[in-house]
């Protein structure tokens, strides 16, 4: 456990151990009501877990005596994936265009695509940094494909493995429309969460009384159109726990590339 303290640009660190009830405690003194304190867990066969709190004035007794929870996730079976980090508008604003998550492109002409894995429809206005507006709609064409939303909970924030480690069997919607705007006179709208990870279910196989017999299942990290897609190459598997040196997809550049699990 190593605690962190950050006061007028000087940095302090505290290592030490939990106790057998897994409580650590630290006391600090500075010269400034400016501060972030950082809190980091390791432990062999866990996933590390860093976060911060900003200890900004004015001086509060209950917020400068912080008690954090930090819940450590187990390294359980990480495994190759296609994975790919997209920061890039569908080539054509405003038509519904395919994309590839096994090739890692785009499903139109001029590109690489061949099954159209999730479909992506954006539209975008933008008169001044006070007037814009920009929408996405994404799809799944085939029956049984959809996405859904986890909620981090505050005890997993900053864990190197954001998501759980296997997808749901249901819940699964087959549309989710995005919206960032701004007008003059209007209540900004922005519904990005960071504590939000999208989870999803692809080239869904039913038989003739509805079962689903095979499926693919990956999930999100960030949101649309800046976000890096994780899937699992195995049919039926859930299991979306990524080892970042068991990428499918190469000749990635290096802002595509992904590094967490």
């Amino acid at each position: 456990m190593c605690i962190g303290f950050y006061t007028n640009s000087v940095s302090t660190g505290v290592d030490g151990v939990t106790d057998t009830n897994g409580l650590f405690t630290v006391t600090h003194a500075a010269q400034s009501e400016n501060a972030i304190v950082s809190f980091e867990a390791k432990k062999e066969g866990y996933y590390s877990i860093l976060q911060d709190i900003d200890l900004g004035p004015p001086y509060n007794f209950e917020k400068w005596s912080p008690y954090k929870t930090l819940v450590l996730k187990k390294v359980g079976r990480p495994t190759a994936m296609y994975a790919r980090l997209v920061d890039e508008n569908p080539p054509t604003l405003g038509q519904p265009i395919g994309y590839d998550l096994m090739v890692g492109d785009w499903v139109c002409v001029g590109h690489k695509g061949v099954n159209a894995d999730i479909v992506f429809q954006k539209w975008a206005y933008r008169k001044s940094g006070a007037d814009y507006e920009y929408k996405v709609k994404v799809t799944f064409p085939k029956p049984g494909d959809g996405i859904q939303t986890y909620t981090i909970p505050d005890s997993e924030m900053g864990s190197d493995l954001r998501s759980p480690h296997a997808a749901p069997v249901e819940g699964y919607q087959a549309e989710l429309n995005k919206e960032r705007s701004a007008h003059p006179g209007q209540p900004t709208k922005n519904d990005d969460d960071p504590n939000r990870v999208y989870l999803f279910r692809v080239r869904t196989v039913k038989d003739h009384e509805g079962n689903i017999v095979s499926a693919h299942y990956g999930k999100i990290y960030g949101d649309f159109m800046q976000f890096s897609y994780y899937l699992n190459p195995t049919p039926n598997s859930r299991n979306i726990e990524f080892d970042p040196k068991q990428n499918l997809l190469g000749g990635l550049q290096s802002f595509e590339q992904v590094t967490a699990p």
